[in-house]
């Protein structure tokens, strides 16, 4: 009997060892969880304020005194084939606005109208009461999804005529072929131009959970931006792109228990075209990817998983500023009304 009790309290003792030993592996592998919630940071968590340009979908840490949205550009030659407008007398505001198409596109490009305000002595998008002479119609030559090709000139073509039939106007149209290859070599520019740097923040050990990600992203200047999934540092005036974004697992944020839900990376994302330089973009998406790793007990990759040097780092910045140099030459400067346009 002495050997029968002394296996049975062997058996139960190791049972409990067993479960001790799960309960602690379930424990260390659970997600690390948001701490409680600190004063302000609800606010700024649920504060969906990621711009958009008003054509297009698409830091800081200060959002006092920021200045009105900024209106979209003029049409401007440099990247828009330009119609002008002829009237025989200025017109309302309303009639232009009620002959405008019912779509602002032409194929995957932006299709717009501008009006010469005859009092402010500007040119702009047609508003009521206002009066206006000439005005002038344009498209896009390219974007992030290509050149502007025969069928989309027709089509522009086509848009401007049936307007200027409702208003009375004579419209100037530029040369298809002229134009058309003006696009492809735009667009060749800006393919050849384009970047967009990813860094990512993986865990070492414990994952993490989202509310834990969105608390240590905000204490960092993060506000949550358009979709699940995605905070942003937002510009410091209002109505630009933000800065950097910062990305995971949309499912998993939208999970009905996020608190179980597991994730092991983060994505840092700067699109480069679409950021002022003088907003030291590259410096702050490092400083901020170091600066989550630390705080996360993460590691910062490139895109592919492996480990950036600091001699890798060195390298990007440098070719970063050569590109910049490169933009403004073009008069594409990153951050400018133009180069938004362009790179969207």
């Amino acid at each position: 009997m002495t050997l029968q009790w002394s296996l049975l309290v062997l058996g139960v003792l190791f049972l409990l060892a067993l479960a001790v030993y799960y309960a602690w592996l379930a424990r260390k592998n659970k997600p690390r969880q948001a701490e409680p919630a600190e004063p302000g940071l609800a606010t700024s968590l649920d504060a969906r304020i990621e711009p958009h340009l008003s054509q297009h979908p698409l830091d800081g840490d200060s959002f006092a005194s920021s200045p009105a949205p900024e209106k979209r550009p003029s049409l401007d030659p440099l990247i828009d084939a330009v119609a002008p407008i002829a009237l025989e007398a200025p017109v309302s505001g309303e009639a232009v606005l009620a002959a405008l198409p019912s779509t602002r596109r032409v194929g995957s490009k932006p299709f717009f109208i501008e009006g010469f305000n005859v009092l402010a002595q500007r040119w702009e998008q047609p508003a009521v009461g206002q009066s206006y002479n000439p005005l002038q119609a344009g498209v896009q030559l390219a974007n992030r999804s290509g050149a502007l090709n025969d069928i989309e000139f027709s089509e522009f073509v086509m848009k401007t005529q049936n307007f200027c039939d409702a208003i009375n106007g004579t419209p100037d149209l530029p040369a298809m072929r002229s134009e058309v290859n003006r696009a492809r070599e735009l667009d060749q520019f800006a393919s050849a131009h384009d970047a967009q740097l990813v860094l990512m923040v993986q865990a070492r050990r414990a994952a993490w959970s989202p509310s834990y990600i969105q608390q240590m992203a905000a204490r960092l200047g993060f506000v949550m931006g358009s979709m699940a999934g995605r905070l942003v540092i937002p510009a410091r005036s209002s109505g630009l792109p933000p800065v950097l974004s910062l990305n995971f697992d949309t499912l998993t944020a939208l999970a009905d228990d996020p608190t179980q839900s597991a994730l092991r990376q983060i994505t840092l994302g700067l699109d480069v075209a679409q950021v002022d330089r003088a907003e030291k973009p590259f410096e702050r998406l490092r400083e901020l990817a170091d600066a989550l790793a630390h705080e996360m007990d993460g590691m910062v990759t490139d895109d592919q998983g492996a480990a950036v040097s600091p001699e890798g780092m060195a390298v990007i910045a440098a070719e970063l500023e050569q590109l910049y140099d490169l933009l403004a030459q073009r008069e594409l400067a990153a951050g400018s009304p133009l180069a938004r346009r362009l790179f969207s």
